[in-house]
């Protein structure tokens, strides 16, 4: 600010005491006045103008990054709409700022006309799809505090929930049973779902158990793990994975299934596929005919045995051709490789191809529903193999968690098949995805 003290003081010092004097030093004193007020408003015009820079300063920011991020986003995945609106309204708002337009129009223009002709891709759709698929849903979320207490009476599929008077207020699906595990007694809180036509509800949590009387249910008896025989032409039952017969009043039987009643989108019945059994102790038919009383419970989801397809013919000492699979390079050093599958025919040959690579084979009970005596069965081990065509559905996530929670190698074997067992041992020991599913995974093989 201009200093005007030591003018007045001059002003002041040569000012007379007559009337000319006087009026000469006030006009003096005005114009110094006047010469302060200029530069105050001198000030205040350079800092709105500074005001104004920066404020301009921030919007070209602002506006700048918008158009990056929406590049980028377009670069990810061309020709997507939201991307694209952004990103022609931020160079439109930049060619109104002062110098940008001037500087950079004709490159913000091509740029324009570029992002307009930006389109979806099969690429581009495919990825999406890709990512819609692994990604992991959102848990559901629920209101623990309107779920109302009922009692489980079990059926041959499904079950009824019952409130204290003993009267039937829900019916609950297989699905929600069989992933709980429900038996009759169980007490539950549960909602009604009302995305559901018929009375049904949904299972919130399990929280205690009430010991029944006989008279207050119809008794069940059930056959898991059953497999399935036969062709197009009829299928039927008598035993499970493990060889055990089916058995009713103490009799073994065979019972016919018709695969029509149990086909849909993601459900097939045909040979070699693995189910649960279940029929009413006193339904009447069982007498006379047991496949009219025995309803299958659960067809459990298999992938069907994948033919060998590295497989080498050499001829034997008589001349006859042999099959011997191609050996997989990997060497597993004597690590101990525990193998989740159940009493069956096959556990001796996939021990072999465990040997085969140097490794010590140790099974794993996969039907033991008991948590602990997995943990136990699994945390010394190397490397563990599931193999889902021999374990039970219980038993298959406390399978994983234990393996992760010891570090042991994890992979699944998705069938019984040699090749299928082979190449999730080496899927496991690599440190490849421990599914196969559709993936084009390269397996090597010793020359």
């Amino acid at each position: 600010m201009f200093d005007y003290r030591n003018n007045l003081k001059r002003i002041l010092q040569k000012t007379a005491g007559d009337d000319k004097s006087l009026k000469n030093g006030l006009s003096a004193i005005k114009a110094v006045i006047a010469m302060t007020g200029e530069d105050d408003n001198s000030n205040s015009s350079i800092k709105k103008t500074a005001r104004v820079e920066n404020s301009e300063i921030k919007t070209s920011n602002k506006e700048l990054k918008r158009l990056l991020t929406s590049l980028t986003k377009l670069i990810e995945s061309p020709g997507d709409k939201k991307a694209k609106e952004n990103a022609i309204s931020a160079i439109h708002r930049l060619t109104f700022e002062p110098g940008v337009g001037k500087n950079y129009g004709v490159e913000l223009g091509k740029l324009d006309q570029a992002i307009q002709k930006s389109a979806t891709t099969k690429d581009t759709i495919n990825s999406k799809i890709f990512q819609d698929a692994i990604k992991a849903p959102e848990p559901k979320k629920r209101d623990y505090r309107k779920g109302r207490r009922y009692t489980v009476i079990r059926l041959v599929s499904g079950a009824d929930l019952i409130n204290d008077n003993g009267e039937t207020v829900y019916t609950v699906t297989e699905s929600q049973i069989h992933s709980l595990n429900l038996k009759s007694g169980d007490v539950v809180e549960a909602l009604e779902d009302k995305s559901s036509s018929v009375n049904e509800a949904e299972i919130l949590r399990v929280v205690g158990f009430k010991k029944l009387r006989n008279r207050d249910f119809d008794q069940i008896e059930d056959f898991k793990y059953a497999v399935v025989q036969g062709g197009p032409a009829g299928y039927s039952v008598s035993r499970n994975i493990r060889g055990e017969k089916l058995k009713i009043r103490g009799k073994a039987v065979t019972v016919f299934v018709d695969p029509s009643y149990y086909q849909g989108e993601n459900i097939h019945l045909e040979d070699g596929a693995i189910v649960d059994l279940a029929w009413y102790t006193g339904d009447v038919r069982l007498k006379k005919n047991p496949s009219d009383a025995v309803q299958i419970r659960w067809i459990y989801q298999l992938e069907s045995d994948k033919r060998p397809g590295n497989v080498k013919k050499k001829k034997t000492k008589s001349g006859e051709t042999a099959e011997e699979l191609a050996k997989l390079d990997m060497d597993l050093h004597y690590q101990r490789v525990g193998i989740a599958i159940g009493d069956n025919q096959n556990e001796a040959m996939l021990e072999g191809i465990v040997t085969r690579y140097n490794g010590i084979p140790i099974p794993i009970n996969a039907f033991e529903g008991k948590k602990k005596v997995i943990e136990n069965q699994i945390k010394d081990l190397d490397i563990v193999i599931l193999v889902t065509a021999f374990a039970a559905h219980d038993s298959t996530w406390n399978i994983r968690e234990f393996a992760s929670k010891y570090g042991a190698k994890f992979a699944v074997s998705s069938s019984k098949g040699y090749q299928s067992f082979e190449r999730a041992l080496y899927r496991a020991e690599m440190g490849m995805p421990a599914y196969e599913g559709n993936q084009s995974l390269e397996y090597k093989t010793k020359s």
